[in-house]
């Protein structure tokens, strides 16, 4: 469903509309709170918080604009929220490592979530091909060989897919420059 659709509906209170938002973003950002915290039940309850705080936002949005960086904010708060909250937690015991530690980066997350989103939007074939090669390392001919198709399919897909998603990362190229 399109994304200012579902915000038009978020904002005028739907909670249907809360869904769909999940249903398109739900994945990302629990990826982007499980790779700031670590922990999966921490990940969860962010990821959560998040979706709670969109929701009692959602009349602050700017209907009209894309709504992964206004989530991805509301993540990252959510994540370091839930880190400070454990870490507390934690502080009793003063022998554990982890109240000496740094609190997670986020540097480089946008990046990684806006990645892992366009991958998402690539066809089945598309996605494959780019998991297999660029995320697993494998090479075209291994690839070609795992997923069980001629060596020039896999060129031609993986071809197809960095072009599209050049096209959809171009925004992270400028605001990079």
């Amino acid at each position: 469903m399109d994304s200012v659709r579902v915000m038009r509906r978020l904002a005028a209170g739907d909670p249907n509309a809360l869904n769909s938002l999940y249903g398109q973003y739900g994945r990302s950002v629990f990826t982007v709170c499980y790779r700031a915290l670590g922990d999966r039940s921490l990940a969860e309850e962010a990821s959560q918080q998040t979706f709670l705080q969109a929701w009692r936002a959602a009349r602050t949005f700017e209907v009209g604009r894309e709504p992964g960086p206004w989530l991805y904010a509301i993540a990252r708060r959510a994540a370091v929220d839930a880190y400070r909250r454990e870490r507390r937690h934690r502080a009793d015991r003063l022998d554990d490592p982890e109240i000496v530690a740094l609190p997670p980066s986020f540097e480089g997350m946008w990046e990684a979530w806006e990645v892992r989103r366009a991958i998402d939007l690539l066809t089945h074939e598309e996605a494959q091909v780019i998991k297999l090669t660029y995320l697993d390392g494998l090479s075209h001919e291994e690839a070609a060989s795992q997923l069980g198709i001629p060596l020039g399919t896999v060129k031609s897909r993986s071809a197809r897919a960095r072009k599209r998603l050049s096209t959809m990362l171009a925004h992270l190229k400028e605001a990079t420059a």
